[in-house]
């Protein structure tokens, strides 16, 4: 029999559930999911490091855990929310079941609860912060120390420790892959390219980037605010100076375009999940996966860069293109293991500008 737990919010609200998955108590700022599909990349995805997350779609589980979609090797999340979760998953590639998987990886679970309602709180009053607890009971203390819970030193938790070599049957380029927090479907995209990638972390300082003698740089990850990165934005705008060939994506598009003199800010509820995006050349609509707390302000775009991509739901910066320097950005993923697939041509125009040199 399935254990009563709670959701216990920050302004007082209290969600009632049952307890799956690892037993015990988890605290961090919940956040939603809007992805119909591909919850075996949402719970590997570095990007959120220290979060609860939530899923809006209300069944959960019914393909099993597949290795083979995770986007890193172990969870990051702090703690896991569905409506109803499916204890026997029927799929040809299933290797296990969440319940299992999460309590292999010490991931609190919680299901049962209202998620909607849920969802439209976070919606109307932005994210906060929450804990998972077997008690209801609400005290001063209690909601002090939710409101006081910080995430802190999530690019240092995600990031690769020492480079890493990815081979590809036909080299045609090398590539440093700069990870505040990759996913892995990021590496498959470049080596299928015929890029060779080597993998450099988030500490790395640009004279480092210029000894592997690079065709192109690919900036990309990852968790938490971007502005506490201020160290590897300076030797982000270095190597962007030698004008490498470089293509930046989530943080690394906030990290890129703070480099140039862009300001960010936090979103009132973040963007996780599927979500439309504008190409502003053409106006073709795209469907982007995303997970992003923050965004670039639009307004504090440089002169030598436009705005290449908006969200259509609410008109926040997707993408900037440099005009001065071989380099361009984008604040979803092109292309993940569950899809959607829309933007993956990225990967191409990337390659494309190596091959030319960096000419725009």
């Amino acid at each position: 029999m399935q254990k009563s737990a709670y959701l216990i919010l920050e302004n007082g609200t209290v969600f009632e559930g049952k307890s799956f998955g690892y037993e015990g108590e988890a605290i961090g700022e919940v956040v939603f999911s809007t992805a119909m599909t591909g919850y075996n990349a949402t719970l590997t995805e570095p990007s959120y490091y220290g979060q609860i997350v939530t899923q809006t779609f209300p069944l959960v589980g019914n393909y099993g855990i597949i290795p083979e979609d995770f986007e890193s090797d172990k969870p990051y999340l702090k703690a896991y929310i569905v409506r109803d979760w499916c204890q026997h998953p029927s799929n040809f590639r299933c290797e296990g079941l969440l319940d299992t998987f999460l309590k292999e990886n010490k991931i609190v679970g919680l299901y049962g609860i209202d998620t909607r309602e849920l969802t439209k709180i976070l919606r109307d009053n932005g994210v906060m912060n929450a804990k998972i607890t077997t008690s209801p009971e609400v005290c001063d203390e209690l909601l002090s120390e939710i409101k006081a819970h910080k995430i802190v030193g999530a690019v240092n938790a995600v990031t690769c420790k020492e480079d890493i070599v990815y081979e590809c049957d036909e080299k045609k380029y090398r590539v440093a892959l700069w990870d505040f927090g990759i996913n892995k479907s990021l590496i498959k995209e470049l080596t299928n390219r015929g890029c060779e990638v080597v993998r450099v972390s988030a500490h790395t300082k640009a004279e480092h980037i210029f000894e592997l003698s690079v065709d192109g740089v690919v900036i990309a990850g990852g968790p938490g605010d971007p502005e506490e990165n201020m160290d590897a934005v300076a030797e982000i705008k270095k190597v962007l100076d030698k004008k490498i060939p470089t293509f930046g994506i989530g943080l690394g598009h906030l990290l890129m375009a703070l480099s140039q003199g862009a300001k960010s800010y936090k979103l009132r509820y973040g963007h996780r999940g599927s979500q439309p995006c504008v190409k502003v050349k053409t106006g073709g609509v795209y469907t982007t996966s995303q997970n992003h707390g923050y965004a670039i302000a639009s307004q504090t775009i440089p002169a030598n860069a436009c705005e290449s991509y908006t969200n259509v739901n609410d008109s926040t910066c997707e993408g900037i293109e440099y005009t001065n320097i071989p380099a361009f950005s984008a604040q979803f993923s092109p292309k993940k293991c569950e899809g959607p697939y829309d933007a993956s041509v990225m990967y191409d125009e990337f390659v494309d500008l190596m091959a030319k040199g960096g000419r725009q």
